[in-house]
């Protein structure tokens, strides 16, 4: 990506610190996200983990929190990646809302170390990135971006701000009133039933992901030849199937929650390659 003169978002809160989440017995916060780094490519609802840090607070301990100096702050140039790629989708569906006669307001990107407060309780870095509804903000342990590299073998920059553009989706979805009604249906449909919405959700943030790269490389182009293939490389290794093959040796659909790395993969190329936000209505769509 070239970013090199594009403005940093004032959308960024950085909680960060020298203090960590450290459980009892000694197991450090790296061995937590190495081990389940993976819950968020499994699409596992966040209130489940999130209800799950509350669970461990009573042997967890958080050491006080030190602002982080930006002179010796090891992940500056991750941050001012973090913050231009959220000033384009700023941009980008500040645009395209105002285009539907909307006005579009923008979520908080929060960079948090361990573990932290939202809305929707306590968010734990094992989680990887997650949209919270209730506070309307993107929440993101920065390790997960190493994590993701090191683990899934997910590199490059465009990979990291897709990854950022599909939360950035799900605020979307918030705004016009998609998560709200796919959260009622969660009261009536059975695990197995809601699982299917749940695909198709994410579906749709992965197409708002690639609709937001075609119309903010129209409008000044930034995009890298290799770039959207990053993406696509990203999106085929972190679909349900893919994952549960690795992690289990034996793939079953219904127990997708994200969509199979056909099905992401596909549905990120029919943002980018169409623009159209139309185009990204997984929920009338007969095959996914």
């Amino acid at each position: 990506m070239r970013l090199d003169d594009e403005r940093e978002s004032d959308n960024f809160e950085d909680r960060r610190g020298s203090g960590g989440l450290r459980t009892a017995g000694g197991v450090g916060i790296g061995t937590v996200v190495i081990a389940l780094v993976a819950s968020y490519f499994f699409g596992i609802d966040p209130s489940t983990i999130l209800g799950m840090g509350e669970a461990v607070q009573s042997t967890a301990s958080q050491a006080p929190a030190k602002p982080i100096d930006p002179a010796t702050d090891p992940d500056a140039a991750l941050k001012t990646e973090m913050r231009k790629v959220l000033s384009k989708t700023e941009d980008t569906w500040a645009q395209l809302f105002s285009q539907m006669g909307a006005k579009y307001q923008p979520p908080k990107l929060v960079a948090f170390t361990g573990r932290t407060n939202t809305a929707c309780g306590t968010g734990q870095a094992a989680m990887g990135p997650f949209y919270c509804p209730g506070d309307q903000k993107v929440y993101l342990d920065m390790a997960f971006f190493r994590e993701m590299e090191k683990r899934f073998r997910i590199g490059g920059d465009f990979a990291r701000a897709y990854v950022i553009a599909h939360e950035i989706g799900h605020h979307v979805q918030k705004l016009t009133g998609v998560s709200d009604k796919t959260d009622a249906m969660r009261q009536r449909l059975s695990e197995k039933e809601f699982n299917k919405v749940s695909v198709r959700v994410e579906l749709q943030a992965d197409c708002y992901a690639g609709a937001w790269a075609y119309h903010a490389n129209r409008a000044k182009p930034f995009l890298d030849p290799q770039d959207i293939d990053e993406a696509l490389k990203a999106a085929n290794a972190i679909g349900d199937d893919m994952l549960q093959k690795q992690s289990r040796g034996v793939v079953v659909p219904d127990s997708f929650t994200h969509g199979s790395s056909a099905q992401r993969t596909r549905w990120f190329k029919t943002g980018f390659e169409t623009g159209n936000l139309k185009a990204c209505d997984t929920f009338a769509a007969r095959d996914l």
